[in-house]
């Protein structure tokens, strides 16, 4: 390829000029990062309580549920350090949650509101969190509904037939990654924890603990997923899965 003539070259730059010229002097602004909103010590100290409760909550069918209230207490206290009206509604929703816990027997909106709420609040940013205005406001409502609505106790038929709506989906996309060759693993495994979150949102206790031990049975295979063995033991615990399943709505 011909080299361009010296005097359209520039010319070439003489029309880049004004552009290259814009475009450097917004560099700077863009290289900025935001100011932080938190003394950084406060919100080293924010995430460490929330990853203290995200622990508590995810260990509470082990240890009985004992950690979860000074876990969520201690996040309140630091809400209250912070000044900040987001944050402390937040720790406000998540302290009248923890007295709902205390009553016994919280409901499945309960249960689903603070396992979001923690599962949202355990982010490496903590209070830094682009968002984190957004989702404290978001989940201080959804707890705060949770815990103050009537006739908790109660379990929806609605809400009932709409998991077993959903999970018969579910069941299916297990069935076809099954009798994909080879077996998709990854879909196996995924779809059948998924499932067992959902239950145990609802406190489903039967169909989370066969949809865990579904996704448990996929590992312990892995590259052997083809097996006769493999395949019937899946097979055998998908017929027991969708027969609980069923027995929800009964």
């Amino acid at each position: 390829m011909d080299d361009l003539p010296e005097d359209d070259l520039e010319e070439s730059r003489a029309a880049f000029a004004p552009l290259l010229d814009a475009t450097a002097a917004i560099l700077p602004w863009v290289a900025k990062s935001r100011p932080a909103r938190f003394d950084t010590k406060l919100n080293e100290r924010w995430c460490d309580g929330c990853k203290r409760l995200d622990q508590a909550w995810s260990n509470r069918h082990g240890t009985g549920g004992d950690d979860i209230r000074p876990a969520i207490f201690n996040l309140y206290a630091i809400a209250l350090e912070t000044a900040d009206a987001d944050c402390l509604r937040l720790g406000e929703a998540l302290a009248g949650a923890a007295d709902r816990l205390e009553d016994g027997d919280p409901s499945p909106r309960l249960i689903a509101a603070l396992t979001g709420a923690i599962e949202c609040l355990h982010e490496p940013d903590g209070l830094e969190h682009g968002a984190f205005a957004e989702r404290a406001h978001h989940f201080a409502e959804r707890l705060e509904s949770a815990a103050s609505s009537l006739n908790d106790s109660e379990r929806s038929t609605v809400v009932d037939q709409l998991f077993v709506d959903e999970a018969h989906e579910q069941l299916e996309m297990l069935r076809d990654a099954l009798a994909a060759l080879p077996p998709d693993a990854y879909v196996l495994a995924s779809e059948a924890l998924k499932l067992a979150q959902h239950a145990e949102m609802l406190e489903i206790w039967g169909v989370m603990h066969l949809a865990r031990q579904f996704a448990e049975c996929v590992t312990r295979h892995g590259s052997e997923l083809d097996s006769p063995a493999a395949r019937d033991a899946l097979d055998a615990l998908l017929h027991t899965l969708s027969a609980s399943i069923d027995a929800v709505v009964v």
